[in-house]
């Protein structure tokens, strides 16, 4: 490590929103190029940096600066270069001259102490002297108190966000409480807060920290999909987190009981234990949803007749099922339209439409992710679009400090009808913001497929409103004669009863290759990609897509990511890349965006740069590809679906993976030409039934699955799928 002073001569770059800064540092050798995190520094100051010097192949030397240390200008032509930097609103150059010629080595004592006394120079009135002293004084506030954040390990971008929310406060906070940072300042949790706390020097037994430990265990379990944990589950998970005996749980969940934070409820089984949050948010769906559960009156056979005509002017063929739905559409405030592929799920949403239009009804159509909506647009000839979008997302939804929909309880959404497809894949937040658009009188129609899996975030809000038998509901089971040709589609029903499937490879759309080795498969995975596949299905290498069970293992995601950049985006020269963790990402490569940003901006540009539309939010599961890594500017574009561009911060970059391999969670929703299975040998409670037949129906033209026939057996047999522990069926019920 190298250490050197000087002042800061002139800001190049800063990016605003994680501090990365690019300055020129004057000091006794000349000029030197200084890269690095700050919040707090101005042209002007004078710096004690600590780091080493880095050789940029365009920008030549530079210094990247490790830790920094704001000191005092040292002589009359400093602190007049700082004051006239702009550092300090309302003083220019010329007006920073006078106030040094004037008081010279004694400058900050007066603008501190005695700042009345700058009236004595012309253009300076009593009230801009106390603005300076003000500024001046806050500055030095900020920059002690990032020192002293910095001491405990605390990186400059979050001790910028702590500052500005707690102010003079922190120190009070930090030594008394710092686990109230987890409640407070987004990018801290429990563990963060845990660590800072050791540092310093609060004990293990601490009832902050037990209070602290317990509640990040409920919200923990949320991110699993849960809505409670049962209290003797929570209290041997908050045991192993905290490594203490906790002896009086009870005790601990009254104090966040009062604090308003959980809700304890003893039903059956024993006490439940729920995020005050999430326990409320439930039961406001179940109150939403029975308030739009109106039954309008109709003439049964008028529909019918309307139905018929409907049918033979656009060539719809509709089975008795799919009339029952479209009448009771027609009929309830909410139905659901359930049903796997090939039953007609589309057909029917089409002349639900197509009725509804004829009424001369206003209809929006929506589904949760992007790729689902643009299926449905394709399918209907409708424009769909994504439920955040149909929402006017416009914060974080998940603060609850902000509203983070334009379309809401004051501002509802104006139309007849809402028609959601993929409707599996809405977790409890979204479903309640949605609700919340939604005004009695409206017709909220559910479309999904009730034997997928869950949504990724917490509930499981389609089996919950279909088990609870509160609501209309229709459940297609009739496979129709052109689904009937494909195998993909015959199979995926077999798997979902729990039958044999044939492996004889004499489909022309499902395919097993039987392999026991995991670089066997990998190698076969492989040639599928970039040899077989995308002549068979007509697609590019990048649209087929590898779903796997898990993320670790010799065929989990982050191994088999590793190996196919190798072989599908290999490094070449002008490629730049960027090392981020254990992660390496290079342009040309497949991403997705792995949580929720609300407030990631995209912009849709033409050819020559001018943007045509933009819009706010990046949500889990979007994928991507990388367009352009600027090494000097530390940003990473990205470009989704329908070409929407995103510049990504190297801070953010956490938020992304690469996605040659994704999950099979992470699927859902989605749909690509050919998707190919790696399998074998992996948990049980993970290699279930509803996997197998969740990763199957994510094909269009092919599924190859590579591997062992006697997991994929075993997979159809285990109906022990991860059971998660929602409510809302229950306070649904209560309502009735």
């Amino acid at each position: 490590m190298n250490s050197i002073k000087g002042y800061v001569e002139h800001i190049v770059y800063r990016n605003e929103e994680n501090g990365y800064t690019v300055f020129n540092l004057n000091n006794e050798d000349g000029e030197v190029t200084c890269i690095g995190s700050f919040h707090y520094i101005d042209e002007g100051e004078l710096l004690k940096l600590t780091g080493e010097y880095t050789t940029h192949k365009l920008y030549g030397m530079q210094f990247r600066v490790e830790s920094c240390e704001v000191c005092e200008p040292e002589d009359l032509i400093s602190i007049e270069k700082y004051l006239g930097s702009g550092a300090i609103k309302g003083i220019g150059a010329a007006l920073a001259g006078k106030i040094v010629k004037k008081f010279k080595e004694d400058t900050f004592r007066v603008i501190e102490e005695e700042p009345e006394r700058l009236v004595e120079i012309k253009g300076i009135s009593e009230r801009k002297a106390r603005e300076i002293s003000v500024q001046i004084e806050e500055k030095k506030d900020m920059r002690q108190a990032m020192l002293y954040l910095q001491k405990y390990g605390i990186s400059t971008t979050l001790a910028a966000k702590i500052y500005q929310h707690y102010g003079q406060n922190v120190y009070h906070v930090i030594e008394e409480n710092p686990y109230q940072l987890a409640d407070h300042i987004s990018g801290v949790g429990f563990k963060i807060a845990d660590e800072i706390a050791s540092r310093v020097g609060i004990h293990k037994d601490s009832d902050y920290r037990i209070r602290s430990g317990i509640f990040y265990t409920i919200l923990q379990s949320v991110g699993e999909g849960h809505i409670y944990l049962e209290q003797e589950v929570l209290l041997r998970r908050a045991g192993e987190l905290l490594r203490v005996e906790i002896q009086d749980i009870e005790k601990y969940l009254m104090d966040l009981a009062i604090e308003k934070k959980i809700v304890m409820k003893n039903e059956e089984g024993g006490m439940r234990v729920y995020s005050s949050h999430y326990y409320y948010m439930e039961m406001n769906v179940a109150r939403m949803l029975h308030d739009l559960s109106i039954e309008n009156k109709v003439e049964e056979t008028e529909v019918k007749q309307r139905l018929l005509a409907i049918e033979e002017s656009t060539g719809l063929c509709l089975d008795e099922m799919q009339r029952t739905a479209v009448l009771k559409a027609v009929r309830y405030g909410i139905m659901v339209l359930t049903g796997g592929p090939g039953t007609g799920k589309t057909t029917t949403i089409n002349a639900m439409i197509r009725f509804f239009e004829s009424e001369g009804l206003d209809i929006l159509l929506a589904a949760p992710t992007g790729r689902a909506a643009k299926r449905m647009t394709e399918a209907t000839g409708y424009e769909a679009q994504t439920v955040h979008r149909l929402l006017e997302v416009s914060g974080n939804p998940e603060d609850d400090s902000i509203n983070g929909f334009q379309r809401n309880e004051e501002n509802p959404l104006e139309t007849d009808v809402i028609i959601i497809d993929e409707v599996s894949m809405l977790d409890l937040p979204l479903m309640s913001a949605l609700l919340k658009a939604v005004i009695p009188g409206t017709r909220l129609i559910l479309v999904g497929d009730c034997n997928q899996l869950p949504s990724v975030g917490p509930g499981s809000v389609l089996k919950d409103i279909i088990d609870s038998r509160c609501f209309s509901v229709v459940m297609l089971t009739k496979i129709f004669r052109q689904a009937e040709e494909s195998d993909i589609i015959v199979n995926a029903h077999k798997i979902n009863r729990g039958e044999e499937v044939s492996l004889d490879n004499k489909s022309r759309d499902f395919f097993f290759l039987k392999r026991q080795d995991a670089d066997v498969i990998i190698s076969v995975v492989i040639t599928l990609i970039r040899n077989k596949l995308p002549k068979y299905v007509e697609a590019d290498p990048y649209d087929i897509q590898v779903l796997t069970p898990m993320r670790k293992g010799l065929l989990g995601v982050e191994r088999l990511n590793g190996i196919l950049q190798e072989y599908l985006n290999p490094p070449e020269s002008g490629k730049s890349e960027k090392e981020y963790g254990d992660r390496l990402f290079r342009e040309g490569d497949k991403v997705m965006q792995i949580k929720n940003n609300y407030q990631l901006e995209w912009r849709i540009k033409t050819r020559r740069g001018m943007t045509i539309d933009n819009g706010m939010g990046i949500f889990n599961g979007d994928m991507g590809i990388i367009k352009k890594i600027n090494n000097y500017e530390e940003t990473m574009t990205v470009e989704y679906d329908e070409h929407r561009e995103v510049k990504y911060p190297y801070s953010l970059l956490e938020e992304l993976e690469l996605a040659y391999a994704i999950t099979i969670h992470k699927s859902q929703g989605s749909e690509y030409p050919a998707v190919v299975i790696p399998l074998l040998q992996g948990p049980m409670q993970l290699y279930h039934r509803n996997l197998l037949y969740t990763a199957v129906t994510r094909a269009r033209r092919c599924v190859t699955l590579v591997g062992s026939d006697q997991v994929f057996q075993k997979m159809i047999r285990n109906t022990n799928e991860h059971k998660r522990n929602t409510s809302l069926e229950k306070r649904i019920r209560e309502l009735q």
